[in-house]
């Protein structure tokens, strides 16, 4: 097996290698003073299984099209040299959001990525929570697996829960399914119920609007899930509206955080006492001692770890899967 990390997620990709007791395979990558570059493994690759991890996301120096070229690029360098199958390993996967058209003539970018990777030469797709399950899925013609940060987040969370009444709340209907897996795993590794509650949200033209919550929340300690969390306004959104009801404490919890806008300004406020996200994403836009003060990060890099060397292996793959009935 041979393990790369393009060079934005080499951190990530050391805690993926150390979890499984291996080290990143060798590779290059060289800038020219045009804008363009090349990437090459140092390794011989022929006849090996090769993975590359690379998460999508913007950060200076690197827009996430100058991130997606080079993992098209280095893919189809491992693919001309000889590597027995190629996986794409993107801890986030760029451009999931917009998985449908909703106004005439709009892009399907889910689709046009997996083209892109497919094309490039990869065999198999990893990814973590993305935005819509069933879009991600079907947009591929090749292996795509989907894994969900839940259980990790459920494990970081149970120690401190106490025996009090808890609710796990969708900031949005679009999020029933992801926040009603998460119950049920909060449910099981409790051995005790969980309510469920919801908000209304309607988004056109870049305005979000909609304020009726559905669900029992009063006393509660409320659990807001979702798959990323951008400038953090939905979250807040939903917090006002958990309060208004009577929760008595709210936890906010999703795998990528993004953090762009006021994000900062949002993470300070005092309606959400615990932000949790996973190292999917660095939080470099934040100033470090809010992000020190206010995130509790928990690792997805032992997941994807595991589901490496399943595949490596031809192993089962049931147990590490994301969406179970």
């Amino acid at each position: 097996m041979k393990l790369f990390a393009l060079k934005t997620s080499q951190a990530f990709g050391d805690l993926v290698a150390a979890h499984l007791g291996t080290r990143l395979s060798a590779h290059e990558e060289r800038e020219f003073v045009d804008g363009e570059h090349k990437a090459r493994p140092l390794e011989a690759v022929r006849g090996q299984d090769a993975f590359v991890i690379h998460s999508l996301y913007s950060e200076p120096g690197q827009s996430v099209n100058d991130k997606l070229v080079r993992l098209l690029f280095f893919i189809g360098a491992l693919r001309d040299a000889g590597a027995r199958r190629v996986t794409a390993v993107l801890p986030y996967f760029a451009y999931a959001r917009k998985d449908r058209q909703t106004k005439a003539r709009d892009p399907v970018t889910t689709r046009y990525m997996a083209q892109l990777l497919e094309s490039a030469g990869a065999d198999a797709v990893v990814t973590v929570d993305v935005h819509n399950v069933v879009a991600f899925q079907n947009a591929f013609r090749c292996n795509a697996w989907h894994l969900d940060t839940r259980r990790l987040f459920v494990d970081h969370l149970v120690p401190a829960l106490g025996a009090g009444d808890l609710v796990v709340a969708s900031p949005d209907p679009g999020g029933v399914k992801r926040a009603q897996l998460f119950r049920e795993t909060l449910e099981q590794a409790l051995a005790r119920p969980v309510g469920s509650a919801f908000m209304e949200k309607r988004r056109s033209g870049g305005v979000v609007s909609g304020t009726h919550l559905a669900g029992d929340v009063a006393g509660t300690t409320a659990i807001i899930v979702d798959d990323m969390i951008a400038s953090g306004g939905t979250m807040i959104r939903a917090a006002k509206a958990l309060r208004a009801k009577g929760a008595k404490s709210i936890i906010c919890a999703a795998a990528h955080g993004i953090f762009i806008g006021d994000a900062a300004e949002i993470l300070a406020r005092p309606e959400i006492d615990r932000w949790i996200i996973s190292d999917t994403i660095p939080p470099f836009r934040l100033p470090p001692e809010l992000a020190s003060q206010r995130l509790e990060t928990v690792s997805a890099a032992p997941l994807l770890g595991d589901v490496i060397r399943a595949l490596h292996e031809n192993g089962s793959l049931e147990d590490l899967l994301a969406e179970k009935a």
